[in-house]
């Protein structure tokens, strides 16, 4: 299989999920309805059939109570008698009002019950299904699983919402209507015949029109998963991303993923907005024959005028039913769509791409004895890789085995293998003789801990977290956990932490260092004392003497256990301890340390040629015992094993010879977002010419470079096969490099385009308006995590009403949706026009059944004029619905994108509280933002029609007849009184359902985001049990919510009918007073109640209302942080070049933990040009340092200058493009691997060339890997893409630091992952750019890398304690360096 084609199948088998879902129907709504759920859906089904015969049972009394104003306009009955009948069936209308208020409370309360239980098996049902999951389902997400979690979140949401009151309004508007219809045509059979003729035409047109809408909401989903995934990767990354002024990179990515996802939605508005014009359409030119063919047949005697009216009004009233479905249509689709989707993912979580044994034995006891035999494997992700190849391996019980080898060798699968996260291609492996496969995977997981180099821990207290790696952990006590603290030597961590082992770490342990949060992994491993014990570098970042003093417990606590160390760090070995060799996922060499020194390859030995060759089916569980130090057996020192019949051997080592010309001393400021303040007089930075870089190459050793840079990876063309990028002339690229003023503003006008927004500009109190604003202190949610208050946010928002949201819109956008907007208002001006006009025209209708002549004529007139105003209302009303959806998603995509610019501009603490964690921010920019467009698209429109019809209709009514007018206002402060209340009741707990379910997602994300920690450890049981708390807490707040916004729905559904009841009785008064005319009482009447009835409407979309401006608060709470305020943007300087950089008695103590002080009155001068080594013990304050020199942080007191310039002057963009960092834990973005190591830079710049990007590929040793993959540099990475090894990775993100030329580079442990080789090239890269005068700041453990720097700065409790040349403090009596390396 060819490179496409393996592409093409990894491709396929990531999109699977998608592809399963087809076509959602209706049935994807009750996907989640179990047999539990069937009482709540009859119940609310059988409240839905009732309420909906309310509607055609009013029709009928309104038919009676129509009738007999006309016989009393007809001269037929006497004043007293009208009254008489009209109090009859006004006594009708208020039972009947009672009994709407009981049965529309009923059935709004029970499916806001079955929405809540959908919800809660949605959630519980996929927790569960991934929870079984292997780890190759979590590696084949086609967008990754951080976006995967987003958006299941979202699409549970959409389900919630769907089945919740708009099903329910769905269900009971076809009941009307049917009912409506029935008794249309009970009355008179042959006028609803005629009037409902184009009903079948019109259900065709809108099933048209519904089918187009499906596919663009499964486009708009993806596009919005996409957006998420470019979120959360910057989020992730947030320190990367503010060190390679990458923020309006990310911002523009961002807002160009949210445009394609714009793109999509507008076309189910437009869609929407056709079929609601469409049936306005038909319901109004129903008048047209209908009235025609009534008064027709009222000539002839064929029906009373009663009758007529009854049959027309219940024809009226079911396709208004239906046209009440429409604006839901949206909310239904989205749902079934949600529902689908989910559906076809348990679906095929159910199904295996192979069949997998399950294990159900449990022995007793476990020895311990490991046998790998003959295994190889490759991951899903890389199907063109193996990672282990025939590979063989022997770990006796009770015995101390190291695993070493390269980067990318296979160490760390070894780990996965035996933990059973992935099952091997071939080849078997066997603890204490049993097959793997054969045994319990929670057996295997209780007696195997790995403890991985990135360790994990939850966001729970110090002791909880330690507690973890006991099965009954909610029973170990603190004082049971003291020898694990002994250990890991936590004791001094502990005690400088403001509440002990009480402390909460935060999100991903984000409040401790990384060598903080390895020792609390290691003292969870040593709490679980399990007999086996797998160590993947997990002390590498660790000072020397803490990894020697911890190494040496472990030693002590691992005695007669069975211990597999898997480490780059050969000083960790013993003479007597065995090691296996990895290269390539085979076993190169095995032997015990004091055989393998004296043997001739690898990194143990000198090079020298293999001279044994063992055949496959070598005994390898038969290990010798160890011999005295003259008769040990030389032979294991160097082995070389057979592979398919081939012999493995070692080659010699590369000679590589890099020439790194000087660089010019300029800058280069990326940045697309920029004002025009910010981009004039900027420094611009010209690049290497062509052919600056050359290299001598020789065959070597695999790994370090297959083939020649040059020579091999040419086509016939002499081009790169591995790029496709248009080569430029140099003298062009360095021309293209410099970027004009008037470019940058082209660029930012792209970017504007792309979200088609416009820059929010607040001032202090437009904020305040906009937005309610808190600080939080962190001490106060520290006290709230110990108060352990279940459930409740760092601090309580009351959602913004509903008018500060919407005074949010004009600001924002564009000219062009101004004007758009003005257009969708003009349109509801309009549409709201439309309906007292027509009620005024349909009392004209009714007036024409008491003329005495020329009935027909009259009657055809006014339904020609019907069929006028239906026109333009239908016209109206399309306009209205697309326009205002359109502003309302340029409104959302202004806001996200500003969301995300301001997020990412907040100072780095800012992202250390918890109320900011990545998976709540995005969370707002992608669901909420989707709720919040409601506000104007649905919401905002509709409220304008309400009140400009309930005006219009007001002042015309009083001029006709105000007496009549007066009473029927009369109820409007019961009605008001009665909605607001309903209102702040549904928002009230509208607001803490949002919170329960923000706190179960947060679960679901935390479990999901470490779920091989979670499954190392056994926790799925307790993190089960405590999301499934989350969720019945979700639940509750759900029913409770249902219980009091439902009473509320009905007292205020009841009034409109009471209210009309009031209106009859005293309309009959006053005809029969015959102080006006029938005629006018008549209009009155049609124009209070058409316009009541639609008032009334808005009424069932209050919940939805309430969820947007909660949701619209959290979004808008975002999108108006303070922008450009912090200590980043202090400064205004510009520099080319460093000069001294000197700390000045600098204080500092992180925001999010006030307690403790990292530096304490630090005076430290670093010269420009030169490599220094920062060396310390963990928690000593060496990042520290780098974060303050980068600016994410400012000194807490104290001053930082650069050539005697402060921090807080200088312009930060310019000093981080001659700064660039490796971070100890590489970040890598979701994007090819040229992408990630030219990140941030123009595309056109040099820098990010192609042969710019190959340069640095190849000083960071990485060169050959990338061009041995398939796709080469275009080989996606990240989220989704291909899996690479934490020392991939580090070479990558090291290229990407050289990538820009800096001026000082900064290695924060940036060897601590990579194999010895490895880190050899990057020592020698140190020395090469301090030749040619690049600064090296290199913060290690490592004592070569100390070496190989010019000078060592040793750190202790925050302040310098010593510095000098490595050979002279290496040797100094009493010396701190010598006290860390002794023992090393």
């Amino acid at each position: 299989m060819n490179a496409d084609d393996q592409d093409q199948s990894l491709q396929e088998r990531r999109g699977s999920e998608a592809s399963q879902t087809g076509k959602a129907r209706w049935r994807s709504l009750f996907a989640f309805t179990s047999h539990s759920h069937v009482l709540t859906l009859c119940l609310a089904l059988s409240l839905s059939l009732a309420s909906g015969v309310i509607t055609p049972v009013l029709s009928y009394l309104l038919g009676k109570v129509f009738d007999s104003f006309t016989s009393f306009g007809a001269g037929r009955s006497s004043g007293s008698e009208l009254i008489k009948t009209v109090s009859r069936y006004c006594i009708g209308l208020t039972a009947l009002g009672a009994a709407s208020g009981a049965l529309h409370a009923g059935f709004f309360g029970f499916w806001l019950v079955f929405g809540e239980l959908q919800a809660k098996c949605a959630r519980d049902s996929l927790f569960a299904g991934m929870l079984e999951k292997d780890m190759e389902w979590y590696d084949m997400r086609k967008d990754g699983t951080e976006a995967l979690i987003q958006r299941l979140q979202t699409q549970i949401r959409e389900l919630q919402m769907a089945t919740s009151q708009p099903l329910g309004f769905a269900v009971q508007s076809t009941v009307t209507a049917l009912s409506a219809l029935s008794l249309s045509l009970y009355t008179a059979w042959d006028l609803a015949l005629i009037t409902v003729a184009t009903i079948p035409f019109a259900a065709i047109v809108l099933a048209w029109i519904s089918a187009r809408m499906q596919p663009s909401i499964d486009a708009q989903a993806e596009e919005l998963s996409t957006a998420s995934k470019l979120a959360n990767n910057a989020l992730q990354a947030i320190d990367t991303v503010k060190c390679f002024n990458g923020q309006d990179f990310e911002t523009f990515k961002y807002a160009r993923a949210i445009r394609r996802a714009a793109k999509k939605y507008l076309i189910q508005a437009k869609a929407n907005a056709l079929q609601i014009g469409f049936v306005r359409f038909v319901t109004l030119s129903m008048f047209v024959q209908g009235f025609w063919y009534g008064s027709h047949i009222v000539i002839q005697g064929k029906r009373e005028p009663g009758q007529v009216l009854t049959a027309f009004w219940s024809c009226l009233m079911a396709l208004q039913a239906v046209e009440q479905i429409l604006p839901q249509m949206i909310v239904l689709e989205k749902g079934r769509a949600a529902g689908a989707t989910l559906a076809a993912i348990l679906t095929q979580m159910g199904r295996r791409r192979q069949v997998i044994m399950t294990g159900s034995l449990a022995p007793q006891f476990c020895e311990g004895d490991i046998e790998v035999r003959n295994v190889s494997f490759r991951y899903p992700s890389r199907p063109e890789q193996l990672a282990l190849r025939s590979a063989s391996f022997f770990f006796p019980a009770g015995e101390t085995t190291f695993v070493i080898g390269k980067s990318g060798s296979g160490k760390s699968t070894l780990g996965n293998l035996l933990m059973r996260f992935y099952e091997p291609m071939a080849g078997e492996i066997s603890i204490d003789g049993h097959a793997l496969q054969t045994l319990d995977v929670q057996w295997l997981r209780n007696n195997i801990t790995l403890v991985q180099q990135q360790s994990v821990l939850f966001n729970e207290s110090v002791f909880k977290n330690i507690a973890f790696g006991r099965r009954d952990w909610d029973g170990v006590r603190k004082e049971e956990i003291r020898r694990s603290i002994e250990t890991a030597f936590l004791q001094h961590t502990i005690n400088d932490l403001p509440n002990g082992l009480d402390t909460i770490v935060g999100t991903g342990g984000n409040a401790m260092s990384g060598g903080q949060r390895q020792r609390v992994a290691i003292a969870r491993a040593r709490l679980r004392d399990t007999p086996i014990l797998i160590l993947d570098e997990a002390t590498s970042a660790l000072d020397h003497i803490s990894k020697g003093l911890v190494m040496n417990a472990v030693r002590g606590w691992r005695q007669g256990k069975t211990t597999i160390i898997i480490t780059h760090d050969l000083t960790q070995i013993e003479d007597d301890e065995y090691a296996y060799i990895l290269d390539k996922g085979i076993v190169v060499q095995e032997g015990y340390r004091y055989a393998l020194q004296k043997g001739s390859d690898g990194p143990l030995g000198t090079p020298r040629r293999p001279s044994i060759n063992f055949p496959i089916n070598f005994p390898i569980n038969k290990r010798l015992p160890k011999l005295p130090e003259e008769s040990r057996r030389p032979s294991y020192a160097s082995m070389s094993l057979e592979s398919r019949g081939s012999t493995i051997s070692m080659r010699s080592h590369d000679s590589l010879n890099i020439q790194y010309l000087p660089r010019p001393q300029s800058v280069y400021v990326p940045g697309i977002f920029r004002s025009a303040s910010e981009v004039t007089g900027a420094l611009r930075r010209s690049q290497f010419a062509a052919g600056a870089f050359t290299m001598h190459h020789m065959s070597g050793l695999p790994g370090v470079f297959a083939r020649s840079l040059h020579g091999d990876r040419q086509g016939e063309n002499g081009t790169d096969a591995a790029f496709d990028w248009p080569l430029l002339d140099p003298q062009k690229q360095r021309m293209q490099d410099l970027w004009s003023v008037n470019q940058l503003h082209e660029a930012r006008k792209d970017a504007s385009r792309a979200a088609d927004t416009r820059e929010i500009r607040l001032t202090p109190e437009r904020v305040s308006e906009a937005i309610p604003m808190e600080t939080v202190s962190p001490l106060i949610e520290e006290r709230r995590k110990h108060a352990n208050i279940p459930n409740r946010p760092s601090s309580r928002r009351q959602p913004a009403p509903i008018k500060k949201i919407l005074l949010t819109i004009w600001p924002v956008l564009s000219w062009r949706h101004r004007l758009s907007l003005i257009g969708g208002f003009a349109g509801a001006a309009v549409h709201a026009a439309a309906t007292p006009v027509f009620s005024w025209v349909f009392s004209k209708l009714l007036s024409t059944f008491f003329l005495p002549e020329n009935r027909s004529h009259e009657a055809l007139k006014w339904s020609l004029s019907v069929f006028g105003v239906g026109g333009g209302d239908a016209v109206a009303t399309y306009f209205m619905h697309y326009l205002l959806e359109s502003c309302g998603q340029a409104w959302v995509d202004c806001l996200r994108t500003e969301a995300m610019k301001r997020i990412i501009d907040r100072p780095r603490a800012w992202f250390d509280r918890d109320r900011n964690s990545v998976a709540s921010l995005i969370e707002c920019l992608d669901r909420n933002a989707e709720e919040m467009r409601n506000l104007l698209g649905r919401f905002a429109g509709f409220m304008f029609v309400v009140v400009v019809m309930l005006l219009t209709a007001l002042i015309w009514s009083l001029i006709i007849c105000w007496k009549l007018t007066l009473v029927g206002l009369a109820a409007a402060p019961f009605m008001y009184a009665v909605t607001k209340s309903y209102q702040a009741v549904n928002a009230r707990w509208e607001d803490r359902c949002n919170e329960a379910g923000t706190a179960a997602a947060a679960i679901f994300t935390e479990t999901f985001s470490n779920v091989r920690t979670v499954r190392a450890l056994t926790l799925e049981a307790y993190l089960h049990g405590k999301y499934l708390k989350s969720t019945d807490n979700a639940l509750h707040v759900g029913l409770r919510r249902s219980a009091y916004s439902s009473i509320f729905y009905g007292i205020s559904d009841s009034g409109i009918i009471f209210a009309t009841a009031l209106i009859f009785y005293y309309g009959a008064v006053v005809t029969a007073s015959r102080a006006f005319t029938t005629q006018s009482i008549v209009t009155v009447f049609s124009m209070l109640l058409f316009s009541i009835s639609n008032a009334n409407a808005i009424i069932a979309f209050i919940p939805q209302i309430n969820s947007s401006c909660a949701t619209a608060t959290r979004l808008l709470r975002l999108a108006y942080l303070p922008h450009m305020s912090s200590h980043e943007h202090t400064g205004h300087i510009r520099i080319s070049a460093l000069g001294v950089i000197s700390f000045n008695d600098v204080h500092f103590t992180y925001p999010s933990r006030p307690h403790g002080s990292v530096l304490n009155r630090l005076s430290l001068k670093l010269a420009p040009n030169t490599s220094s080594a920062l060396v310390g013990a963990s928690g000593s304050g060496k990042s520290t340092i780098a974060s303050l020199l980068l600016g994410l942080y400012p000194p807490t007191s104290g001053t930082l200058t650069f050539d005697s310039i402060s921090c807080s002057e200088l312009h930060l963009p310019s000093l981080r493009s001659i700064v660039a960092v490796v971070p100890q834990t590489p970040q890598i973005f979701a994007a090819s691997i040229a992408s990630n190591i030219a990140y941030a830079l123009p595309e056109r710049s040099t820098l990010a060339s192609r042969a710019a990007v190959e340069r640095a590929a190849g000083m960071a040793g990485i060169h050959s890997f990338i061009t041995s993959l398939p796709r080469g540099y275009h080989t996606l990475i990240g989220e989704g893409g291909t899996g690479l090894s934490g020392g991939q990775l580090q070479r990558i993100a090291i290229a990407r630091a050289l990538a820009r030329q800096p001026l000082l580079l900064i290695l924060d442990e940036a060897t601590s992952a990579l194999d010895g080789e490895s880190a050899q090239s990057i020592r020698d890269l140190v020395r090469r750019l301090r030749s040619q005068g690049v600064g090296v700041l290199m913060i290690t453990h490592d004592r070569e890398m100390m070496a190989a720097c010019e000078e060592v700065i040793v750190l202790k409790a925050g302040v310098v304690e010593e510095r000098g040349p490595f050979s002279y403090l290496a040797r100094k009596e009493g010396g701190e360096l010598r006290r860390l390396l002794s023992d090393s």
